[in-house]
C-alpha cells in the first residue's frame, strides 16, 4: 500500500506491519451483520476518516481475511471478479437484492441497498480481534 493512499497518521510502524488505518477498516468490516452490507464511502464515513477509495485499497490489500462481500459499491453492483462468490454468500446470508433484468448483462442481481445497508449500530473495537481464525487471516486482499 503506498502511502498517499493511506490518510495521514495511519502509516504502519514496521515494515510487516499492517497500517493501523486497515486494521480499523477490517474491524469495522468484522462487526457488519450477516445479511447486511456498508458501502465504501459507508465505511470511512463510519471512521471518519479517510473515503471510498481509501476503503477500497485497504480491501483490495487486505480484505480476503474478513467479511468482504459485507464492503459494497454505493450502486450495488457485484464487485467484478468475485460476483459469483459474493452472489452465493448473499444468498446464504439472506442479503436483499433486487433481480436483474433480462436485458440487464450477465443477469446478475445487484444489492438492495435501501433494504441491505446497515448503519453501524455498534462501534468496532479499536484493535484487532480474533479475524484470523474465523475468516483464514488478513494477508491477502479480495480482488
Amino acid at each position: 500500500m503506498s502511502e498517499q493512499s493511506l490518510p495521514d497518521g495511519a502509516r504502519p510502524e514496521t515494515a510487516d506491519a499492517l497500517p493501523e488505518y486497515a486494521e480499523r477498516v477490517l474491524d469495522v468490516t468484522e462487526v457488519i451483520p450477516p445479511g447486511r452490507v456498508m458501502t465504501y464511502g459507508d465505511v470511512a464515513e463510519y471512521l471518519e476518516e479517510g473515503g471510498p477509495r481509501q476503503v477500497g485499497r485497504v480491501m483490495s490489500l487486505y480484505g480476503g481475511g474478513v467479511p468482504w462481500w459485507r464492503v459494497v459499491r454505493a450502486d450495488g453492483v457485484l464487485l467484478a471478479g468475485h460476483e459469483l462468490e459474493a452472489l452465493d454468500r448473499y444468498r446464504e446470508e439472506g442479503t436483499p437484492l433486487k433481480e436483474a433484468s433480462r436485458a440487464a448483462e450477465g443477469h446478475l442481481p445487484r444489492l438492495d441497498l435501501k433494504r441491505a445497508r446497515w448503519d453501524g449500530g455498534q462501534r468496532p473495537p479499536e484493535h484487532g480481534g480474533g479475524r484470523t481464525q474465523e475468516h483464514g487471516g488478513r494477508a491477502q486482499g479480495h480482488t
